[in-house]
Formats: C-alpha cells, sequence, structure tokens
C-alpha cells in the first residue's frame, strides 16, 4: 500500500471526543497497509479567538506578529492528535510547518508555498510512525513564521500530498463532500460525487469554502486526487480528479456565491498607457487580489476603472488607493453591499443558451445584475448583498442542480 495523507478541519477536532475519533480513523488507514500523514488545522474556533484577542491589544496588528499568534493553534491540535494516538497504542510524532522545512514566502497572512523538505518526514514513515504536521502554516528562509491565509491547511494537504505522491488526499470536513450550491442557503443542495480540477478551482474562487483556490491549483498540476469527506461517517464524499469526457457532458455542476465583496471606482484617472499598468501594479504590490475589473473611457481622455476586493482587503487597500489618487488626481467612490453568484460547468465550453438561463432566472425573481464576468466554464453576476441568497436559490432551480447529474 502507499502513502495517504489525511486532513482535519477545526470542527473535526473541535473537542477531545472528536480527537480520539479522528485518531481512530488516522490508525484504520495505518492498519490497512498504507504509510499516514495527517494534516490538522486548529480546534474548532481557536483562530477565530486569537484573532479576536489580537485585536482587542492592537486594531490593526503586525502581520508578522499576527501569524506569530495563530500559528500557536495549529501547534496545539498536532500535539493533542499525536497524544490520542499513543494512548490507543500507536506510533505518532508531530511537527510544526517549520520542522518538516516547509518553507513559504515573506507575505504574512497570505504566504505562499514555495518548497517543502520531505526527508524528515519519509524518515519517520519508514520507522513506522504516524506523522503529524501543522497545517496552515510554514517558515520563510530566515526562520519568520507565515501562514497561509484562510482555509491554508488544505494547501498544506495537497502539497504533502504532491511531494509525498500520495496515493489520495483526504480532506475530512463537517459535510458530506462538495456540493451544488451550499445547503444551508439552498436545500435541495446534492452531494457531487466527482468534480474536475478545473470546475473545483472556479468553484472555490467565487465563494464555496470547501477548498482553498491554492490547493485545487496544486492538486490540479501535480494530479494529486483528493477525497472530501465527511469526519462524522464512513460514507463516500466528493472526488476530485481530471477532467473525462463524461464530465463534458453535465452543463452546470455547481453555483457558489461569495459575499461581502466592495466595489472600488476610481474616477477621472487618466486615459493614457501605462495608467492601469500603475495602478493594479501598486495594488498587486500589496498582495491585494482583485476581480471584476471594468474600465469606461470618457470624452474628456479620463476613465473610470471598477474592479472587486473582498471586505477583509479594504484596510490594506485604502491607503494605496489614497497614494495613488494623491500622485494622479481623481477621486474613490467605494460600495460595499455587494455579492457575486456565479455558475460553473465544464459543458459550457460547448454548449448555447447557459447565459440566458441564468440571466432569466434572476430576472424572474427581480434580482438586479450589477456586472458580469464570465471564463471558459464560468459565469458570474454581481448583486446587491441583500438578494445575494435569493439569487443562489434562483440560478439553482434554473439549471435543476437538486434532480441527479445525467451522465
Amino acid at each position: 500500500m502507499g502513502i495517504i495523507v489525511q486532513k482535519f478541519g477545526g470542527t473535526s477536532v473541535a473537542t477531545a471526543e472528536k480527537i480520539h475519533k479522528a485518531a481512530q480513523r488516522v490508525i484504520a488507514a495505518k492498519l490497512a497497509g498504507h504509510q499516514v500523514v495527517v494534516v490538522v488545522s486548529a480546534m474548532g474556533h481557536t483562530t477565530d479567538e486569537l484573532l479576536k484577542l489580537a485585536r482587542q491589544v492592537a486594531p490593526n496588528p503586525p502581520k508578522r506578529e499576527l501569524d506569530q499568534l495563530l500559528a500557536t493553534g495549529e501547534q496545539v491540535t498536532i500535539a493533542l492528535i499525536a497524544m490520542a494516538i499513543a494512548a490507543q497504542g500507536h506510533q505518532a510524532i508531530s511537527f510544526t510547518g517549520g520542522q518538516i522545512g516547509l518553507v513559504t514566502d515573506a507575505v504574512h497572512s497570505k504566504a505562499r508555498i514555495q518548497q517543502i523538505d520531505h526527508d524528515r518526514i519519509t524518515r519517520e514513515l519508514d520507522a513506522g510512525r504516524i506523522v503529524i504536521v501543522a497545517g496552515f502554516q510554514g517558515v520563510t528562509e530566515d526562520g519568520a513564521v507565515t501562514t497561509l491565509g484562510r482555509g491554508g491547511s488544505n494547501a498544506t494537504l495537497v502539497a504533502l500530498g504532491a511531494v509525498l505522491q500520495a496515493d489520495v488526499c483526504e480532506n475530512f470536513t463537517d459535510v458530506d463532500g462538495v456540493f451544488t450550491a451550499d445547503p444551508r442557503v439552498v436545500p435541495d443542495a446534492r452531494k457531487i460525487d466527482r468534480i474536475s480540477y478545473d470546475e473545483m478551482l472556479e468553484l472555490s474562487s467565487v465563494g464555496a469554502g470547501v477548498l482553498q483556490t491554492r490547493a485545487v491549483e496544486f492538486a490540479k498540476k501535480y494530479n494529486v486526487p483528493i477525497h472530501v469527506r465527511n469526519a462524522g461517517n464512513d460514507h463516500p464524499g466528493t472526488w476530485i480528479v481530471a477532467e473525462t469526457k463524461a464530465m463534458e457532458h453535465i452543463l452546470v455542476s455547481g453555483c457558489a456565491l461569495k459575499k461581502d465583496l466592495t466595489r472600488v471606482t476610481l474616477k477621472g484617472i487618466p486615459d493614457r498607457p501605462g495608467v492601469v499598468a500603475r495602478i493594479f501594479a501598486a495594488i498587486a504590490a500589496s498582495n491585494i487580489v482583485v476581480d471584476d475589473i471594468i474600465q469606461n473611457v470618457l470624452d474628456d481622455r479620463t476613465a473610470n476603472i471598477s474592479f472587486t476586493v473582498e471586505h477583509g482587503d479594504l484596510a490594506d487597500l485604502q491607503p494605496v488607493v489614497e497614494k495613488l489618487l494623491a500622485e494622479m488626481g481623481g477621486s474613490a467612490r467605494f460600495d460595499r453591499d455587494l455579492a457575486k453568484v456565479s455558475i460553473v460547468g465544464v459543458g459550457m465550453k460547448q454548449s448555447t443558451g447557459v447565459a440566458s438561463t441564468m440571466f432569466k432566472a434572476l430576472a424572474d425573481e427581480q434580482v438586479n445584475i450589477d456586472n458580469i464576468s464570465t471564463s471558459e466554464i464560468r459565469i458570474s453576476c454581481l448583486v446587491a448583498r441583500n438578494d445575494a441568497d435569493k439569487a443562489l436559490r434562483a440560478v439553482h432551480a434554473a439549471f435543476k442542480l437538486g434532480e441527479p447529474a445525467k451522465v
């Protein structure tokens, strides 16, 4: 048997009882003949509690020190999982990201994995031990602790799967798999049995919270299959794999909602070569991700440029915008109460009428569309935040995603 990398999210290790159940699942994989590596998140709401504590001490804490603080959550969990495995009669050893040589860039709070020295993990596996690794964290080349952003434990999971050439990465959560929509918003959302890397990548980027986008990028690049499963049962979950011919017959695989978006509109910007490049280079230098860029050129040789960002990036974005406007002139407007509803499916590549079906579904529910963006397998509409849930239910129903998939 080969290597399995398992990951347990925060809700799956929120209590001592759940930690012992996770340990039992890990041991079962080892007894089945596999070498097992386990990635864990911080227990329950630990990360949120640490963030709250940090902001009580400093409203805008230095990101380096915030990473130093947040990384402690996973350090607690790895030790407890290793103890639980030992209490059940098996050998385990726990490591932080730095201890396994998980090196990232120096972008605190949004670091990207650059390399992993897997020799230490391999030695421990060969010695018959289960290896427990802290997700969500790494270190820079000079040893500073970094974190990988929300959902970063998934990136750790798939990166380890890639370097260890694992047979599968099992992502254990509190849901049964990937659904056609968020079941908390759409009651008849259906679990998807198999979905392509590209579809999952698009769904992750537009709000599906099961996997971090960077984790899916890793999986696609290194062809690592991911099995999203419920930690509370043994039911089959959702397999995230390379695209197959059969998937092309499914017009729309799922839909997603991204709330808490802000549209930034820069007005009266000079309309000349290099200005747009200068604006977005400055934003990129602050490690802010933008989406849905629109430019309108006016008769007075100025332009209005709009783009969307997540609310969490506004504190970093505002000083960048102020500096740009001071240098170039113009003004800025921030529209905060927006959301984005999206549909995704590889079948769109060879089909017509998909956009009109989506737009009609929103129109029938009196949902106004502020902006439209597309890719080869995705259509997204910017809508008022108050209309977000209604919009998601409307498009889910329009494409009959609650019904069994016809392959």
